[in-house]
């Protein structure tokens, strides 16, 4: 089927331009830019789905383009890290090694306990883990575009067992996700799926980018404010 295949090829093309962006951005600016994803998803939805977008999933597609504006120009400068072993150093820090252990238990609480009962009535579970996940593959790609560059500068990332770590780290993370993003699409309405997904994937990757790179230090009051 063509158009299948259509939809395969235009996905796989985002999600290398994506991967690329989290490579040589910050992930504190790519992943608001999102917001213009909740727009043409709930638009196209509307036409080629007949989902029925109503005036409060129009506001809150509004909102979250507002809200990702006002994120994008307040959003703290990502400390440069150029190695894996600077990147290593930055994941065996204290404060992250916690953070991540609480998402980890989020994660395995949401999905053993909660989303085999309330999975099929309340769209919060499978978009939450799917969430919480995501501050794992968001990282992973981040790891993987520095060990990239590392690569083409002739550096022995191969021989890196944090570049194995990583790629084991983002296929599990991705896997998990697309297979709970397409739970919540196939009982929920997609406007209202991509909105509620689009705001918790940005809050935990943007927590998550902070507690990692330690972003708030350089932050002024107004640009902490802003980004609350």
């Amino acid at each position: 089927d063509w158009l299948w295949w259509a939809g395969s090829l235009t996905m796989g093309g985002g999600e290398a331009a994506n991967f690329a962006a989290y490579a040589f951005a910050a992930a504190t600016i790519v992943t608001p830019l999102g917001a213009l994803s909740v727009l043409i998803s709930a638009i196209l939805s509307s036409y080629l789905l007949g989902e029925r977008l109503n005036l409060l999933g129009k506001l809150g597609c509004m909102l979250s383009i507002v809200g990702s504006t006002v994120l994008v120009i307040h959003a703290p400068e990502e400390e440069e890290i150029t190695t894996l072993g600077e990147l290593l150093s930055k994941l065996k820090e204290p404060g992250f090694l916690v953070y991540a252990s609480i998402l980890l238990v989020i994660s395995l609480v949401l999905i053993c306990f909660l989303a085999p009962r309330y999975g099929q009535t309340n769209i919060l579970i499978y978009l939450s883990i799917c969430s919480v996940i995501g501050a794992f593959s968001v990282s992973s790609v981040k790891g993987l575009g520095i060990a990239i560059k590392s690569f083409f500068t002739h550096l022995p990332v191969l021989q890196n067992p944090l570049t194995w770590i990583l790629v084991f780290t983002l296929v599990v993370s991705i896997t998990t996700q697309i297979n709970y993003l397409n739970k919540a699409l196939d009982i929920f309405n997609t406007s209202m799926v991509f909105p509620i997904y689009y705001v918790l994937f940005t809050t935990v990757v943007i927590t998550t980018s902070v507690i990692l790179f330690k972003e708030w230090v350089t932050m002024s009051v107004i640009d902490i404010i802003g980004t609350v």
